[in-house]
């Protein structure tokens, strides 16, 4: 399991391709997403399973090495029988290669990451791994039931480790024609986003930005990495290597915003840790304190 505290790249990498997730390797991922979902196609999925089984077991671990998560299939809904759910066949193959985590896709609140939470315990018992070793992260806004059941994430299990969003599978499901107009997203995907960062930061976890599809739009990419980590999002998620490096430096505060938060830590020092003190003929009060802590958090200085 990596050390790292806040994980600003989660590269997804399609688990039915050994070549590419050698390759992701060594792309500087903070996180790799081995996935079983949308990029493998029905028919690969089994061949899927044994290629991500055998990429765990082989991948290096340690604090130096990306966290290694398995985006498993969509649990069915309405149905009992493990036979017709992909997600389980997904865990009865991958947790013996002890994954770092789980991304569970179109999750609809907490009731889900309790469930796959009680999942996931039988099987790191079988596999002799420590309960509760096997972190979850949740893509909080792919239906339009998930919009609504977004702030249940609070509390419900000590596997939740950051909530996503996406917006192509909500745009499916609700008939919206697109999700950005000139570059910027529409009001209902851009009240998803914000959806996100308020359920994330509700239930203590990190909101990890959804994907920048156009991968050779790096320009429009680092503006995405500005404004998320403006907005309070700590990670975001990458459909190609390439990303890799722009998100890393575009979720790593600057120096003159890290110098700015020291500033503030230090104003209210001085202050005696008063309610109430200023920093350049502005008032600042306990959440800015607190903000400029987080920001300062020893993860947010690595290159």
């Amino acid at each position: 399991m990596t050390g790292r505290e806040v994980m600003r790249s989660w590269l997804f990498v399609p688990g039915d391709s050994p070549r590419k997730i050698e390759k992701a390797f060594s792309a500087g991922a903070d996180a790799l997403i081995l996935d079983l979902e949308d990029s493998v196609a029905i028919p690969a999925k089994a061949l899927a399973r044994r290629t991500v089984l055998a990429a765990l077991r082989d991948a290096p671990r340690g604090d130096k090495s990306p966290a290694l998560y398995v985006r498993i299939n969509n649990p069915p809904r309405n149905t009992r029988d493990p036979g017709r759910n992909p997600a389980e066949s997904d865990l009865d193959i991958i947790m013996a290669g002890a994954p770092d985590g789980i991304m569970l896709p179109k999750a609809e609140g907490g009731a889900d990451i309790a469930l796959l939470s009680a999942r996931l315990a039988v099987r790191e018992a079988a596999h002799q791994l420590p309960d509760g070793s096997t972190k979850i992260v949740a893509l909080a806004t792919e239906t339009a039931a998930a919009i609504f059941a977004a702030g249940t994430y609070r509390g419900v299990d000590p596997r939740l480790a950051g909530l996503s969003w996406g917006a192509e599978d909500l745009a499916a499901e609700t008939g919206a024609l697109a999700t950005r107009v000139e570059g910027a997203w529409t009001a209902p995907f851009q009240l998803a986003r914000s959806i996100c960062i308020f359920a994330a930061a509700a239930a203590g976890v990190p909101a990890i930005d959804t994907v920048h599809i156009d991968f050779r739009d790096e320009a429009g990419l680092a503006r995405e990495c500005a404004a998320a980590l403006r907005d309070g999002f700590s990670g975001k998620l990458a459909i190609h290597p390439a990303q890799v490096p722009i998100i890393n430096e575009g979720l790593t505060p600057s120096p003159a915003q890290l110098d700015h938060a020291r500033r503030v830590v230090e104003a209210f020092r001085e202050s005696g840790e008063a309610g109430v003190t200023s920093l350049d003929g502005k008032m600042l009060d306990r959440p800015h304190l607190a903000a400029a802590k987080r920001l300062l958090g020893p993860a947010r200085t690595k290159s």
